[in-house]
């Protein structure tokens, strides 16, 4: 029921965070899924989260029995640029950017593929890009720019736009707005997938041990069945032997009194 967490939803999301957390992708899009899954905020799920992780550090009891390993989400403590380091960052994000590359992609080649670490470089960018717009407009357009030939590039206009160039910029503009709603789309099917894969895996690993504990019980009434008919041919034999013995006592009776 949205609104009240229970354990196994809480294990899930530790769980879910512990992957992305080893396969360096964003929480923010961990939390998203999970959010979606359960009918919840991004954010709410986001401060649950974090607001749990401080409430089990002294709950060793709830700590135990959800199964969690605190020291897979400890909080990054932020690291901050050095004034050297954001110069060459900034500048190498530019340069990437004349060329005619996407910010998002200049960030993920100079971190290396690493997901957290792009991110870090997009949102210094960006907030260079907001304390320094008029600056930086200015610059870009006394620069002498080196664009590749699949780049278009829109001139500067003294006059007002005519009907079918606004037409053009704005067909431009739906066709920019279609490809990078396919292209998330997409990403989040990816991860959707990879979610639903790793639920199959992990039913079908249970699936396995459930089916290996049947077999052992299997084994093991087979073993009490095969007991119990030794034990009722033992006892039958007994009996027989019982009667024989009766029997023979008596004729012996029987002989004595002629």
């Amino acid at each position: 029921m949205k609104g009240i967490w229970d354990n196994s939803e809480v294990k899930e999301l530790f769980d879910v965070v512990e992957d992305y957390k080893t396969k360096n992708k964003s929480l923010k899009l961990a939390f998203a899924i999970h959010a979606q899954k359960y009918g919840r905020k991004p954010n709410s799920v986001r401060n649950y989260y974090y607001h749990e992780v401080d409430n089990l550090k002294s709950d060793d009891k709830r700590l135990s029995s959800l199964g969690i390993n605190l020291q897979l989400h400890e909080k990054t403590n932020v690291v901050y640029f050095s004034p050297e380091e954001e110069e060459e960052l900034l500048n190498d994000i530019d340069e990437m950017v004349k060329k005619g590359v996407s910010v998002r992609k200049a960030c993920l080649t100079l971190s290396g593929g690493d997901i957290n670490q792009m991110l870090r470089f997009q949102n210094k960018y960006r907030n260079y890009l907001a304390k320094n717009k008029k600056e930086y407009e200015t610059n870009l357009q006394t620069e002498e720019k080196v664009m590749p030939s699949n780049v278009v590039t829109f001139k500067k206009m003294s006059k007002t736009l005519t009907d079918s160039e606004v037409q053009s910029l704005f067909m431009g503009l739906v066709r920019l707005v279609k490809r990078t709603a396919l292209e998330e789309s997409e990403y989040l099917y990816r991860e959707k997938l990879e979610s639903a894969n790793n639920s199959l895996r992990q039913m079908i690993s249970k699936l396995d041990g459930k089916e290996r504990e049947f077999e052992k019980l299997k084994e093991e009434l087979n073993v009490v069945k095969n007991e119990n008919s030794r034990l009722l041919n033992l006892n039958f034999q007994l009996r027989c032997d019982k009667a024989k013995e009766l029997k023979d006592k008596i004729m012996q009776t029987s002989e004595k009194g002629k």
